[in-house]
This record gives C-alpha cells, sequence and structure tokens, in this order.
C-alpha cells in the first residue's frame, strides 16, 4: 500500500478528481456508504430535537433502534449500496451520524471539526477508516467548526454549504470556501438560525435538477438561487421540518430513501415518479438525526 495522502489540495486548485471514489452531485447513483456505529448511541438533551422527543414523552428504546437500522443497511443492500460500518468508540454516543465527521468531495473528503463537546473526538475513526481504505484526504478543516450536515455537493460545478455560527461557524465555511473555489467550482454560502441545526433538516437533492426544500424556513434568496439553477423544488411543509421529514437520501436512478414518518414527502416523491425506499427510522430522527444525518457517500457514479 502506498503512504497514506492527508492533503491532496494544491493552494492554486487545479487536483484531479480521484479515480475510485467521490462523487460530483448529491444524487449520482450511490455505490459506497459509510454509515456511524449505533452500539454506544443514545439521546443527547444537548440536541434541540432530542429534547423535543423527550418533552412529547418519548424515550429511546436500544432493541427498536437496533432493528430499524439493520433494516436500514439491508435496503441499501438490496439498492446495490454498500455499506461500511465505522468502529464503534464508547466515548462517542453521537458517532452514529457519519454525515458530520467528513465530507466528500470529487477530490477526496475533507475531515471536519465538529462543534458539540461530545462530538469532538469522532475524527479519530474516521480517519483511521479512510488510511485503512487508502482513501485519500483532500484536507482537514482547521478554522472554526465544519460539520457535514450543512454541505452539500449540490450538482457538478456547485456546493451549497450551510452555516448558522455554531455546528458551522463563518471561519470554517470560509475555509472550506475558499477550497472549493480554487478547483473552479461555485460555493454558495447560505446563513440559517442554528435552530435547524443543519442545512440538511431544510434542504434535500432527490434528483437531477429536483430537490426538497421546506420554503416557509429559508430566506428567498436561496430560493432564488435555486431557481436560477433551473432546480424544480418540492416544497415541505414547516411541521415536516420538526420530525426531519426532508433528511433524506437520494439513492441515483430516481430512487431515493426517506424515513417511514416522512409521508409528505414519500407522497410527493413518487407524484413525481421517483421510487421511495420508506425505513422506520423514529428512534434516530427523534434522536436529531435521520437517513441524511446517518450517512456519507463514498462513491457515487458521476453524471458529468
Amino acid at each position: 500500500m502506498s503512504e497514506f495522502v492527508f492533503k491532496r489540495r494544491q493552494e492554486m486548485g487545479m487536483v484531479s478528481p480521484l479515480s475510485n471514489w467521490g462523487m460530483d452531485s448529491e444524487y449520482g447513483v450511490l455505490k459506497d456508504v459509510l454509515i456511524g456505529p449505533m452500539d454506544h448511541y443514545r439521546w443527547q438533551t444537548g440536541n434541540a430535537m432530542a429534547r423535543r422527543a423527550m418533552r412529547l414523552g418519548r424515550s429511546y428504546d436500544q432493541a427498536k433502534a437496533k432493528d430499524q437500522y439493520q433494516t436500514m443497511l439491508a435496503m441499501y443492500r438490496d439498492a446495490g449500496v454498500k455499506p461500511h460500518i465505522l468502529m464503534a468508540d464508547e466515548n462517542l454516543p453521537y458517532q452514529l451520524y457519519a454525515r458530520d465527521s467528513s465530507v466528500m468531495t470529487p477530490w477526496g473528503p475533507i475531515i471536519t471539526q465538529l462543534y458539540s463537546p461530545w462530538r469532538r473526538g469522532e475524527w479519530n475513526q474516521v480517519l483511521q477508516f479512510y488510511q485503512r481504505m487508502d482513501i485519500p484526504l483532500f484536507d482537514i478543516v482547521t478554522a472554526g467548526s465544519f460539520e457535514g450536515g450543512d454541505f452539500m455537493v449540490l450538482e457538478p460545478g456547485a456546493v451549497l454549504c450551510g452555516y448558522s455560527g455554531e455546528r458551522t461557524s463563518e471561519a470554517g465555511l470560509r475555509q472550506v470556501q475558499g477550497w472549493v473555489e480554487a478547483q473552479g467550482w461555485e460555493f454558495h454560502a447560505y446563513q440559517f438560525d442554528p435552530y435547524f441545526l443543519h442545512l440538511d433538516v431544510l434542504v434535500a437533492m432527490l434528483s437531477d435538477k429536483l430537490a426538497a426544500v421546506c420554503t416557509e424556513a429559508v430566506e428567498d434568496e436561496l430560493l432564488d438561487w435555486f431557481a436560477a439553477r433551473n432546480i424544480e423544488i418540492i416544497d415541505i411543509s414547516y411541521r415536516s421540518v420538526l420530525e426531519l421529514g426532508v433528511n433524506v437520501v437520494a439513492l441515483g436512478n430516481d430512487r431515493v430513501m426517506v424515513p417511514a414518518a416522512s409521508t409528505e414527502l414519500i407522497d410527493k416523491c413518487r407524484a413525481h415518479g421517483l421510487t421511495v425506499l420508506t425505513p422506520d427510522l423514529s428512534m434516530f430522527t427523534s434522536g436529531g438525526g435521520g437517513v441524511h444525518c446517518m450517512c456519507q457517500p463514498l462513491r457515487r457514479e458521476r453524471v458529468a
């Protein structure tokens, strides 16, 4: 095995895409996905959605969660996707949400910097995973905080990235923005309220030129940007956002994985001709993260 590369990024850009890994969209056919382990998962009161679930009298059921998790993995495999599971660390209760500790780009993964104290050690196992798989890093965030739930390789040539000043700080965002723009890609930064945790609570790409967005909860500036890129929007209600109804994963070929409780989006996706896989993930969405939060795409078929 060749020596592991911690930084492919060049200051002047011009880094070539990886040949065997990476992605240039949120909707290319998904081939490999990184999933966090649920061994030590438990709801954290520092998460607004977990607090809401507990306030409503809900409780975490480990056996039910394990069954839901295994069903989700089986659905990925049946869809032709290979799941890779991070090694578990007993000190990391939210390690399950593998979306946040790294992001995949066409040029390799970026290791992020997590905001919450109980998540800051997640970089360790994700870095070891990329070393074991010999997937060279594009770079590592060193400025402020930056979490993968705010980062979307939306479509070829364009990244959409949210920041609330908490989970992703402006300093972290600007650092990654410079890296992406040096590669000749557009990087659209969108600021939103910290209540929503991450941008993937409000926005999801479903297929080519088709996105789900809670238009009630985003500014016109973002809607205008989607319109300028000729991206059709399926509008999702604010109520659905409270149940993580927009937190979904496009599998490619007009297929999308949507939590079973997200009936509004399921119906609207089917009305647009999409095939919908519907795992029950209530033990995880109530804890503050849905199917999108639980995965990091490692390899999608390029669409450009």
